[in-house]
């Protein structure tokens, strides 16, 4: 029997099945668009995520024969939303994350609660990502729509209730909405008042790995799994892929090189301090019980890379396409070999920690008549970390100090690149030998709650191994200390202009 796990993110969904002993069987992937109708909007078509799951999971049906799935859990994106109507059907697109039309209601909620009561109670920084506030846009806007909804649902609690017909979550994606009492472990009534529902409309909560139900016969029969797979509750995709990186003491983060750049390190008590909320620095629930994680993370990540891939270097494309090579290998064993004098302001989305600025913009700085190619390849990845490592300082000082980096996502499989990081942050970089890192949590979350594993701990810390480790090389990490000095200067230096440009 296999175990399955499900990625839910915003550009593309995946399930992987894995073996108890954490060895991969079967993987699929879809990808699907993001519509922006208007500018600074940003949605996905929920019909269509969940369409393309159900074509994964047939996929993985037809390829473990053998080894047939008996448990699944969901890693997905945080704060998107679908509403959704008594029948099932989908009322809207979900709002994703950096969409920028809630902004207008941050001082509405400001003025309301205060920072320090929003962040008090759900460990959330006040800003326009959150689900409350695309709730409130939608009770201002559609508000027929809102009258329709019988459930408010994020992408894990979609699949989970189109699975089973049970709307459940878990803490950590609760988390997510600025709606969820992260102490109480329970939905704020006032808060979600405030932004316009009950909590009747609210999935019912849980911690991760905890059964949420069985799959419905009539949607296994479709799909093809076998009757009586369990669904157990997943969690958010960051906490998920640091579970799946075995990352479940204080010390250690992973590092989710994704759409989103993003560090998420765990600790045994919740960090509710004033440094953390003047930061913007969140604390909310780990996949791992009774641990709490905080997030430092830039949402202009490995799709920084993409941009350039697909405006910058055609000529790579097309010599790639006709070698079969990678387009990314065959960039990077072309880009300089040494930190670059170039800065690369990574404000191409929406910002994260610390900024939380919508009106930022992207920026290279010290182009000459003599910068290569070579070079503004190598700066581009530079430049996420360089804002990671701002927000990784900051984090330190609000008691959160990491020492070694544990990195997931498609961004680990570049030597090129985790050797960068590593010179950037000072820190060894580990490439776990797994790397499906979220799938691979929400598969130990799915084992752990139907017996294939004593606990959630003992299976991340047995499955979650090793296979690279990256040392910073001196003579580069005094370059980029040097360096970073500069970096931490662009953004104030400019904010201002960038907000004339919006």
């Amino acid at each position: 029997m296999s175990l399955l796990g499900i990625d839910v993110g915003t550009t593309g969904c995946k399930a992987v099945a894995f073996n108890e002993e954490g060895n991969i069987l079967a993987s699929a992937y879809r990808e699907y668009p993001l519509h922006a109708p208007n500018p600074g909007w940003a949605e996905l078509d929920s019909n269509q995520v969940w369409r393309d799951v159900k074509s994964c999971l047939g996929e993985i049906v037809a390829k473990t024969a053998a080894d047939p799935v008996k448990a699944l859990a969901v890693s997905c994106q945080g704060e998107a939303v679908t509403l959704t109507a008594e029948d099932g059907s989908f009322l809207s697109n979900s709002i994703v994350s950096f969409d920028t039309r809630t902004e207008p209601y941050i001082r509405q909620w400001e003025e309301r609660f205060g920072r320090e009561r929003i962040f008090g109670v759900t460990g959330q920084p006040l800003a326009s990502i959150f689900t409350g506030l695309k709730l409130q846009w939608y009770r201002e806007n559609q508000p027929d729509v809102l009258k329709k909804t019988r459930w408010v649902l994020g992408y894990e609690d979609l699949i989970n209730y189109k699975l089973t017909g049970e709307a459940v979550t878990d803490y950590s994606l609760a988390g997510r909405t600025m709606l969820f009492d992260v102490t109480r472990q329970d939905w704020d009534d006032e808060f979600l008042g405030f932004a316009g529902v009950s909590r009747e409309v609210m999935p019912r909560l849980a911690p991760s790995g905890t059964l949420a139900g069985t799959i419905d016969a009539l949607v296994a029969a479709e799909i093809g799994l076998p009757q009586g797979v369990q669904v157990v509750t997943g969690a958010h995709d960051q906490p998920c892929q640091t579970l799946g990186a075995g990352v479940t003491e204080a010390g250690v983060a992973a590092y989710g090189v994704g759409t989103v750049e993003c560090v998420c390190a765990a600790f045994g008590e919740a960090l509710l301090n004033d440094a953390m909320l003047s930061n913007n620095i969140c604390c909310y629930h780990h996949a791992c019980p009774e641990h709490y994680i905080a997030l430092v993370y830039n949402y202009t990540g490995a799709v920084l890379f993409r941009w350039y891939r697909d405006q910058m270097a055609k000529d790579e494309l097309r010599r790639a396409n006709e070698s079969e090579r990678d387009v990314y290998d065959l960039l990077t064993s072309e880009a300089a070999a040494k930190p670059t004098r170039l800065l690369v302001l990574p404000h191409f989305t929406t910002t994260g920690v610390p900024h939380f600025d919508n009106r930022s913009k992207g920026a290279i700085l010290g182009l000459t008549l003599d910068t290569t190619k070579a070079e503004l390849t190598r700066a581009i990845l530079e430049g996420g970390t360089y804002e990671i490592r701002q927000g990784m300082e900051l984090l330190k000082n609000a008691g959160g100090a990491v020492e070694t980096y544990r990195v997931t996502g498609g961004g680990a499989k570049s030597d090129y690149w985790m050797q960068i990081k590593a010179d950037i942050l000072g820190a060894p970089v580990e490439v776990p030998a797994v790397p499906e890192a979220g799938c691979l949590g929400a598969a130990i979350l799915a084992g752990a709650a139907t017996g294939s594993y004593s606990s959630i701990r003992e299976a991340a810390h047995q499955l979650a191994r090793t296979e690279k480790t990256f040392e910073p090389d001196p003579e580069n990490q005094r370059i980029y200390d040097e360096r970073f000095e500069w970096y931490k200067e662009i953004y104030p230096r400019n904010k201002d202009l960038f907000h004339k440009m919006t």
